[in-house]
């Protein structure tokens, strides 16, 4: 009866969480066995003093459908955005969030570190040499190709767009970016860290696809090196770098812009790394609107460059035995798409290109239903406790009582050994 009860309670609240749309499309109520949220990975640094700081961790929400299928699908948002990316489209219809549990995939939609609500963090902001995209509004608009926004000329939208063109849904587009709150260097020792703590979340779930957006796909593709064998697939929407082998870097792509060759430079590994890339399919999709010619804006240049290196990747990928597969819309008669088609008019239309995917690759199946993470165990705190014997407890409480005005030192135990220990 407990059960029951907990399941019509969530029931409940995802139907009203979206009433507007569920109303609108009369849809089936979603049915979930649980949802939840936890963090991952992460640093936890001890000072000198004994004092700590946990961060630069990863913020996880769950969703998990009464009749789940096998592998859940987890969701990493583009740059200067968070989670809120797949949850609700900009004008108030139904997001990954709510399409994907109604179809029975488990989902898993993250904040990274030092964005949203995984914002905990030492490091300092810092915009020197910073893509333009999180910098200024008019470079947003121009980055997610709604339209051109290039001053002093106001701003349009494209003749063929998806994105719902109400003045409501503009305010919520530009209201849904999040800043970093601490630094993200384009570095592979920050894409190693990212992998690494994708990793950790991996370790939580079980294997799962796994979703990128923009600036996330390098690091999905670090994750594939860290952890191949946690990955059943990878699909990247809009990916801005690639990965080739460090013996085979790739043909020049001719810019009018040196920006955009440093901001998508080919990230080079050995040839063994690469081959973890080919273990598991993978599948690019990219939106319309994307420059035929050289420009002059960075945020046009930079998807017409993008889309063109992702082609070099595939086949880099597939000449070393594996299974990529590069998707332009616009080439299968699906017109107007920005860079997140998923939150488009034409969303649900995009997410049957998913699932489409990801049945041709025998990952629908339900054969053992995802029950949710599985949390992991932590053999030792993360703060110094001290070892306090029964007389001591007695000490603090007479302490406590105003019985003794003694002063006690407490006993800091046993350190860290490094600063920035990663759990």
């Amino acid at each position: 009866m407990k059960s029951r009860l907990k399941e019509i309670i969530l029931v409940v609240i995802l139907a009203t969480s979206s009433v507007s749309s569920y109303a609108q499309k009369n849809e089936d109520p979603i049915v979930l066995r649980t949802m939840g949220s936890l963090f991952f990975g992460g640093t936890v640094t001890t000072m000198k003093s004994g004092e700590t700081f946990h961060g630069d961790h990863g913020y996880a929400q769950y969703y998990i459908p009464q009749k789940s299928r096998t592998y859940p699908i987890v969701m990493w948002h583009g740059i200067g955005q968070s989670g809120r990316t797949y949850e609700s489209t900009p004008d108030g219809r139904e997001g990954y969030m709510s399409i994907l549990p109604r179809r029975d995939w488990s989902v898993y939609i993250i904040d990274q570190p030092r964005r949203g609500r995984a914002g905990y963090t030492m490091s300092k902001i810092n915009t020197t040499n910073a893509i333009p995209t999180i910098l200024k509004e008019s470079a947003v608009w121009d980055a997610f190709r709604n339209g051109i926004w290039k001053q002093p000329v106001n701003p349009y939208f494209f003749k063929k767009s998806q994105f719902p063109q109400s003045p409501y849904a503009v305010d919520q587009f530009f209201r849904q970016q999040a800043p970093d709150t601490g630094e993200e260097p384009r570095t592979d020792e920050q894409r190693a860290f990212m992998g690494k703590t994708m990793s950790k979340l991996l370790d939580e779930t079980g294997p799962s696809i796994l979703i990128t957006h923009s600036n996330s796909g390098q690091y999905g593709w670090a994750t594939a090196l860290e952890a191949p064998e946690k990955l059943k697939a990878i699909v990247a929407y809009e990916p801005g770098r690639v990965v080739f082998p460090d013996s085979e870097v790739p043909d020049t792509i001719s810019t009018s812009l040196d920006f955009v060759n440093e901001a998508l430079a080919p990230q080079l590994v050995p040839i063994d790394e690469f081959k973890k890339l080919t273990k598991m399919p993978i599948l690019i999709i990219y939106g319309d609107n994307i420059s035929t010619e050289l420009t002059d804006v960075f945020n046009s240049e930079v998807w017409r460059v993008a889309s063109k290196r992702a082609k070099q990747f595939v086949d880099a990928v597939n000449r070393h035995g594996g299974d990529a597969k590069l998707i332009l819309l616009n080439e299968l008669g699906i017109y107007g798409n920005t860079h997140a088609p998923f939150a488009d008019l034409n969303n649900v239309q995009i997410a049957d290109l998913l699932e489409k995917f990801l049945k041709e690759k025998g990952l629908d199946q339900r054969k053992t239903p995802h029950q949710g993470p599985v949390l992991r165990e932590l053999k030792e705190y993360t703060i110094p406790f001290s070892k306090i014997t029964n007389d001591e407890s007695n000490h603090f409480n007479i302490s406590a009582a105003g019985g003794n005005n003694q002063q006690h030192t407490t006993r800091t135990g046993q350190e860290y050994e490094n600063s920035g220990k990663k759990l």
